[in-house]
């Protein structure tokens, strides 16, 4: 028998972060989860949402919760983050059982694991997980210990971080985000590392470990470190790594570009700190939510930039959202096969199929009608201009948490919007794509071929 997620991955994954939001609601509206009055139901929901979809934004103030409530949301964000790289590889090895042999022995070798054996995939996942978030949180605890922070405040804070930065949460122990570290190189440095590896995708923590880690020289040699080659990584790993290591460059270098002299961010600060800033303001936005400027000051071409970064995100089968930097690059490729007159896509040595174009171009503009439609909703609600709402929009979307400072002045009829909007945007991508390649049926005939006039 079939297992569910094999029948519907879209069913399955959108009940398992239902539950793990109601969950999250009932523990965050207990009164001791508040410090001081309660905030409500549409909180409460609110901050589940934004934890579990490891999306970051936020109606509250994070401090005004107990530590209990804390722990529930670092909870929710370490079920939200794990579950969307454990969901995401299952529902790729579900939509496996629908291909052919080839295809499905090639998901099997880019998971590193046989086919089927969903168990050790989802401990390689667990393995990598922890070890990333306690090296993360091992090297704050350092930093915070140097900055003479109490000894259990400063373990408590570099394991919240930690997990938050690897997940992409984005969601800070401060009210201010990490504003206050913005010249501190260590901290910057480490945490946009942490969202940077835990945005590439599990799929590409394999083909790396394989590339770099040591194997055995025969049957009974000794281990040897392997010189990697690109050649030999699968072309979703080439994809990934190539946009990945493309947007590292541009983001930082352009939000430096239209910030460098605006007096309410990078102005007026010292040459290493704007160069800081730079860095991490034009690298989170891709997923992790994680602000060290005032976002509201930013200038309007920024703003968009901004916006575009949220929509892309980072890799596939990881903590990240939007449509993914694999989607995003396909359609590159497409544009340039396109202008040179070319019949096929070509990829580093490879052809796409065209289902894989056609699921790109699907999957990049439905999402972008859900957030022009969303901005739409906002504007319609509230007084809002197209800059701010189109920013929320899109922030929502693709999980990233950035805001202009205007979510918790939302109504709540504009927050249950957002709730749908993030959980839409943190499984939609993943599950449909998953659902499209589970229903390709090819028909036993073919209509005449006519075309339009394209532009």
């Amino acid at each position: 028998m079939r297992p569910a997620v094999a029948t519907n991955p879209a069913r399955s994954v959108l009940v398992a972060f239902m539950s793990l939001i109601s969950i999250g609601t009932a523990l965050l509206w207990l009164p001791f989860a508040v410090d001081g009055d309660h905030p409500g139901f549409i909180d409460a929901l609110f901050t589940s949402a934004s934890a579990s979809t490891v999306t970051g934004l936020a109606t509250v103030d994070i401090s005004g919760f107990s530590l209990f409530g804390e722990l529930v949301i670092l909870c929710l964000i370490q079920v939200g983050g794990f579950g969307v790289m454990a969901l995401g590889a299952i529902t790729a090895f579900a939509a496996s059982h629908r291909m052919d042999l080839g295809a499905r022995l090639r998901a099997a070798t880019e998971f590193g694991v046989a086919p089927g054996d969903v168990r050790n995939l989802l401990l390689r996942i667990f393995q990598m997980t922890v070890i990333v978030e306690g090296g993360v949180a091992a090297m704050l605890f350092a930093r915070f210990l140097f900055d003479s922070q109490p000894l259990v405040r400063s373990f408590y804070s570099a394991v919240f971080h930690g997990i938050s930065a690897f997940n992409n949460a984005g969601i800070s122990l401060y009210s201010d985000s990490l504003e206050r570290y913005v010249a501190d190189p260590v901290v910057m440095l480490v945490v946009s590392a942490a969202f940077i590896i835990g945005g590439l995708g599990f799929p590409v923590y394999l083909a790396i470990a394989r590339q770099v880690l040591p194997r055995e020289n025969g049957s009974h040699g000794p281990r040897v470190l392997r010189r990697p080659r690109w050649s030999a990584w699968s072309l979703h790993a080439r994809i990934t790594i190539m946009a990945t290591a493309v947007l590292l460059v541009v983001g930082p270098v352009v939000f430096a570009l239209f910030e460098w002299t605006n007096p309410d961010t990078l102005g007026g600060r010292g040459i290493v700190e704007r160069l800081l800033a730079s860095w991490f303001q034009g690298t989170s936005p891709r997923t992790a939510g994680f602000s060290t400027l005032d976002i509201g000051a930013l200038n309007e071409p920024t703003m968009l930039f901004v916006s575009t970064l949220m929509f892309i995100g980072a890799g596939p089968a990881s903590t990240s959202g939007g449509i993914k930097v694999t989607t995003f690059a396909v359609l590159g490729f497409v544009i340039w096969s396109e202008v040179r007159g070319r019949t096929d896509v070509n990829v580093f040595q490879r052809r796409l199929p065209r289902r894989v174009i056609r699921t790109a171009i699907t999957v990049a503009l439905l999402s972008v009608g859900l957030v022009i439609g969303t901005a739409l909703m906002l504007i319609a609600m509230t007084d809002l201009t197209l800059s701010p709402a189109l920013f929320e929009a899109t922030s929502a979307f693709g999980t990233v948490g950035l805001s202009t400072g205007i979510t918790a002045e939302l109504p709540a009829l504009a927050h249950i919007l957002l709730v749908l909007v993030m959980l839409a945007g943190r499984i939609g991508p993943m599950t449909f794509v998953a659902a499209l390649a589970m229903r390709n049926r090819d028909l036993p005939y073919s209509y005449p071929e006519e075309r339009p006039i394209i532009g």
